[in-house]
């Protein structure tokens, strides 16, 4: 355990154990703080099990704390979230839950998460769906976000959904050559799309959502913004359901 939570668990032990003048060391001597220290170190040796429920406490307080935090920041940053014209949307345009996920094509969670998000909205069937392309794992997530956007600003919603859907399901590298063939398969001008994806309206998406991102307090994928709250990482159909319930409860 790191040192300054393993200090941050013992005062809250003490704080359950001792009255509280007791803990202010500077006003005894040096006999009454040995002898005191003494004091506590039997204690918890011979009680060891408070110092795990105080590492408990601490971290649904630290949890509390975040989740806090969170809901600050999804508040201050909801126009950016809701309402930007250059993120795709899905679902049910005029639902009564927002979801949005900043997603990387190269992420194995995000991965994970794309048939379980696709069935909630689906099942559902009151979700708005906003995805972010925030690439984050280096060049070939980037080149794949890069892909995406130019389709979507290039052939509209339709096409960009199907080139995500491909994206998502791509195990190799995105090469120029796969890319290409990608586009063609999709119906697309290949070569305008390729060409497009270095054009200055595409950087300025993704620049946005790294902005974004950063003002989120975003350093992983997949990331859900669930209306009024944030869910930083992959959950379950059953525990994103479940927050999806909570948020309608208000």
């Amino acid at each position: 355990m790191p040192a300054f939570r393993l200090a941050a668990a013992l005062a809250i032990a003490l704080t359950a154990t001792v009255p509280a003048m007791a803990l202010d060391l500077t006003q005894m001597t040096d006999a009454e703080r040995a002898a005191f220290r003494a004091e506590v170190r039997a204690y918890l040796l011979e009680n060891p099990e408070v110092l795990s429920e105080a590492i408990d406490v601490l971290n649904q307080r630290q949890a509390a704390t975040e989740a806090q935090n969170d809901v600050a920041l999804v508040q201050a940053h909801a126009a950016d979230l809701f309402n930007d014209p250059a993120s795709w949307v899905g679902g049910n345009p005029n639902g009564d839950i927002t979801v949005v996920e900043f997603t990387d094509y190269r992420c194995g969670y995000c991965r994970k998460a794309y048939d379980e998000v696709a069935e909630l909205v689906q099942s559902d069937g009151n979700i708005r769906f906003i995805v972010k392309e925030f690439p984050i794992l280096g060049e070939a997530s980037l080149t794949s976000a890069r892909f995406a956007v130019a389709v979507r600003q290039s052939a509209g919603d339709a096409a960009y959904v199907k080139a995500h859907d491909a994206l998502i399901a791509l195990r190799g590298d995105p090469t120029p050559e796969t890319l290409g063939r990608l586009a063609s398969d999709l119906g697309l001008d290949a070569p305008a799309i390729l060409a497009a994806m270095d054009s200055p309206e595409v950087s300025a998406v993704i620049a946005a959502n790294h902005d974004l991102g950063n003002r989120l307090q975003i350093s992983g994928t997949p990331t859900f913004v669930i209306d009024g709250t944030m869910v930083r990482g992959y959950v379950p159909l059953d525990g994103m359901r479940e927050i999806v319930r909570q948020q309608r409860a208000g």
